[in-house]
């Protein structure tokens, strides 16, 4: 990839020189158990993040300042003395970024294309997780194309990542012919595959055509893993203007929208609103995090204001 050019609008299409630049921004953000009290992660309904496991390292006698905890009542009264258990946190878990780059993510109204929130927030995510010595990888995954790199713990490994973001991001374009869409069930299956239990898996996408099997999947991965969505809409379709009018196409077709016509108003809005809605009814049912994305603003402050971090900008 080459560094942006003047024909190159950043609010359409994004490059690797863009995404490498986001690592600075990443540094006050942490997927980490502990979270900052204004974060969407600690939510009423938000599961705990399970963060990294332990290992048992040994069992000794009780000292003074030991938290009582990790007694270990059993072999304390076996013995006659206290002893506790000692636990070291396993030094890093993977994490599985699965970013969409599907044509239905490829339109903005009033900012970015959705499809340019969903890289930025994924490559702020890349670099705060490898920033916490985690491993990381992801399936970025457009209409006909599906890449999936496994979790490492590398430099390059994360270049990697940003830069299959980067392309997929590139090759989105008005024109482009898609015979037909891919499911987003699909590359939830491939995380479903590649996940072991105890992994992040974090969602950019605008959840297009998720159904009841998107929700069965989801509810799978999260029993035994961190699941975060970032639902990523545009203003237009939350509150769609009275004089609002747009030509839709999916690269062989075209399609006139025009919202003074009551009914197709109403039509955009329960489409959009509905997905979102979906995926926050995810979070009452089965406490998944939710963190929706709107493209209609940059993408940086949005995120650091669901973290609970405004004063760190």
């Amino acid at each position: 990839m080459t560094a942006l050019t003047p024909s190159r609008d950043p609010r359409i299409h994004t490059d690797l020189a863009h995404l490498r630049r986001l690592a600075g921004a990443a540094r006050h953000l942490s997927f980490l158990p502990r979270q900052p009290a204004r974060s969407a992660l600690n939510g009423r309904h938000a599961s705990r993040l399970r963060g990294r496991g332990l290992n048992f390292e040994e069992l000794r006698n009780y000292q003074i300042g030991d938290d009582p905890r990790t007694i270990d009542w059993k072999v304390t009264a076996r013995t006659g003395e206290p002893y506790v258990r000692v636990y070291t946190e396993e030094r890093d878990r993977p994490a599985l970024l699965l970013v969409d780059q599907r044509m239905s993510m490829f339109y903005g109204s009033q900012l970015n294309m959705k499809s340019v929130t969903a890289a930025e927030a994924a490559a702020l995510a890349a670099f705060s997780i490898r920033k916490q010595g985690d491993r990381v990888g992801g399936i970025v995954f457009g209409d006909d194309t599906v890449a999936e790199l496994r979790p490492k713990a590398s430099n390059a490994a994360l270049n990697r990542l940003l830069s299959s973001i980067a392309e997929a991001n590139c090759a989105l374009h008005a024109t482009r012919e898609v015979p037909q869409s891919m499911s987003l069930n699909a590359p939830l299956e491939a995380a479903a595959r590649i996940a072991t239990t105890g992994m992040m898996i974090l969602v950019f996408s605008d959840f297009d055509e998720a159904d009841d099997r998107t929700e069965r999947i989801v509810r799978r991965l999260s029993m035994h893993n961190d699941v975060i969505l970032f639902p990523i809409s545009d203003p237009s379709g939350l509150v769609v203007p009275d004089d609002f009018s747009i030509v839709a196409s999916d690269g062989t077709l075209q399609v006139e929208l025009d919202s003074r016509d009551t009914e197709v108003r109403q039509k955009i809005q329960d489409v959009v609103g509905g997905r979102i809605a979906r995926t926050l009814d995810w979070t009452r049912k089965y406490g998944i995090p939710v963190l929706p994305l709107s493209a209609g603003r940059e993408t940086l402050p949005q995120v650091m204001d669901l973290m609970g971090l405004q004063g760190a900008r």
